[in-house]
């Protein structure tokens, strides 16, 4: 619905920064590119204002792995018991997001990105952020939903640096629910059975990461568990063997 997307978007605070990325036909130009900073997850689960937006960020700032367990927990609390009882997601420690050759990586993404993803959004993303997204949308603007006729279902999800499978989906649903999902938030949100946790992890704040410490997006829960919204240009990679 267009309040469900209403108060999706407003998990983000907007900023914009000037990049260079290379036009698919000519010379590279100078874009302004929107990109997304997830905030507030605990204002929009708590909204009776038990909690401000501003009390959140400062809560999730503090990065002690005791107050993100109490976010946690709330969070699963509010929502559902079956939520709160799930094995999922898996958990990491902050290290796996430690400084490497390259960013948190240590390799850039791959140069032959699926659905024309641009390799300079995804290699910012993926590899020097920890907590800004591509812009809400950005997905729907690339060759995905086009490919989709063409694409072996379910769809495979591959780490844009390292070409490991993350996420398969739709699994346990239609491509049109996966589809109408990601599209009421904004970016494609996976859910626990569609997530390869071989590979995937989060944080104690809610970030979703590779094992190899790829930015993926965020864990951010509703009333019928986890949902991980993630970057399509994360999960844009080409699989190992055809790299």
């Amino acid at each position: 619905s267009s309040s469900t997307a209403r108060s999706n978007r407003a998990l983000h605070t907007i900023i914009t920064f000037n990049h260079k990325h290379k036009s698919s036909n000519k010379t590279n130009n100078a874009t302004t590119m929107k990109f997304t900073k997830p905030c507030s997850i605990l204002a929009l689960a708590l909204n009776v204002s038990a909690f401000t937006q501003q009390s959140f960020a400062q809560h999730a700032r503090n990065g002690a792995a005791g107050a993100g367990a109490a976010t946690r927990r709330g969070l699963f609390g509010l929502f559902s018991s079956q939520a709160a009882d799930s094995k999922y997601p898996v958990y990491a420690d902050e290290e796996v997001m430690s400084q490497k050759a390259h960013g948190t990586s240590e390799t850039p993404v791959q140069k032959n990105l699926r659905w024309n993803c641009d390799y300079d959004t995804a290699d910012r993303i993926c590899n020097y952020n920890r907590h800004y997204a591509e812009y809400a949308g950005y997905w729907t603007s690339t060759d995905f939903l086009k490919s989709i006729p063409d694409e072996e279902l379910p769809i495979k999800f591959y780490d844009s640096n390292t070409g490991k499978l993350l996420f398969t989906a739709p699994v346990g649903r239609t491509m049109e629910e996966f589809l109408n999902e990601s599209k009421s938030h904004g970016w494609p949100s996976f859910r626990d059975a569609e997530t390869n946790w071989d590979y995937v992890r989060c944080l104690q704040n809610g970030e979703a990461v590779s094992v190899d410490g790829t930015h993926l997006g965020h864990n951010i829960p509703d009333a019928t568990g986890n949902r991980y919204c993630i970057n399509l240009v994360s999960v844009a990679g080409r699989p190992e063997e055809e790299e």
